[in-house]
């Protein structure tokens, strides 16, 4: 089992997608740079053998707000990675780049552990092809719930006029899962990349055309992050409701089941009181 551990309650981010070349190490860099920017002490996990995410990172100029780099892999392929990777304590944010070639076991363990899933995908017909069996395997296989909404697509190397672009959409609709940022099909990416940076922490007359969409993506996940907040918050509060049932009645009798419908039923009825009021 795949564990992550450490860090400031991170928010986990997996970026993940089982055909190469779609764009999976250029939406985790240039999150991590956005992160990065901001102060919350991202973590980059590569988990890809070819170690593009590590590369960057050793490229990325010691100036520039500094990005955490984990080894999800190993140099000798007859070595298996650690299932165990820790996280420096003050990083708060969390970003995994997994590899094209992932085996099902693997999948399924970085899947449970997300709190937010990201798939890149290139408007082809191979690709979205591709996409569909992941997705379903995603959906079926692994059990991922849709209602979850832990899953989005970033569409990347876009060209918007494309036929295989309006194809990529009508797929997502079908779906019912949500195209949160289309990336264009620009060099601004491959500059950034070369550099060791995002294309965030480039002058803005070169980004204006790309960097809304960059940050339509962390929109998404700053509003996942509420989201997981608000649950934890909720959960914490439901736990703390239905012991206090139990203790009013000296732990004697009752019913553990019926103590948490009835706490859950007050903590939402107190929470809707308060999002009422505000």
């Amino acid at each position: 089992m795949i564990s992550i551990s450490g860090g400031d309650n991170p928010h986990k981010i997996v970026i993940l997608n089982p055909k190469g070349g779609c764009g999976k190490t250029t939406l985790a860099t240039n999150l991590a740079s956005v992160f990065a920017l901001r102060g919350a002490r991202p973590t980059l996990i590569d988990c890809d053998p070819h170690g593009f995410s590590m590369g960057w990172l050793q490229k990325r100029p010691e100036n520039r707000p500094s990005i955490y780099g984990l080894r999800g892999y190993t140099s000798d392929p007859g070595i298996a990675a650690s299932p165990r990777l820790e996280v420096p304590n003050d990083s708060s944010i969390v970003i995994v780049d997994l590899p094209a070639a992932i085996p099902h076991e693997t999948l399924h363990a970085y899947t449970y552990l997300a709190d937010s899933l990201l798939i890149p995908i290139q408007p082809s017909e191979i690709d979205v092809y591709t996409a569909t069996r992941f997705i379903a395997e995603l959906l079926l296989d692994v059990r991922l719930d849709r209602n979850e909404r832990r899953l989005a697509i970033v569409a990347n190397r876009v060209r918007s006029r494309t036929k295989s672009y309006q194809m990529l959409v009508r797929f997502l609709s079908s779906l019912k899962i949500p195209m949160i940022a289309a990336l264009r099909d620009s060099q601004v990416f491959m500059h950034a990349a070369a550099q060791g940076i995002g294309i965030a922490e480039m002058p803005a007359h070169k980004i204006r055309n790309d960097i809304p969409q960059i940050n339509a993506v962390v929109s998404w996940l700053d509003k996942r992050r509420a989201a997981i907040h608000h649950m934890q918050q909720r959960q914490a509060m439901i736990e703390q409701v239905a012991y206090g049932y139990a203790e009013s009645r000296g732990f004697q009798g009752g019913d553990p089941a019926n103590d948490w419908i009835e706490a859950e039923r007050e903590v939402d009825s107190r929470l809707g009181e308060s999002a009422s009021v505000n």
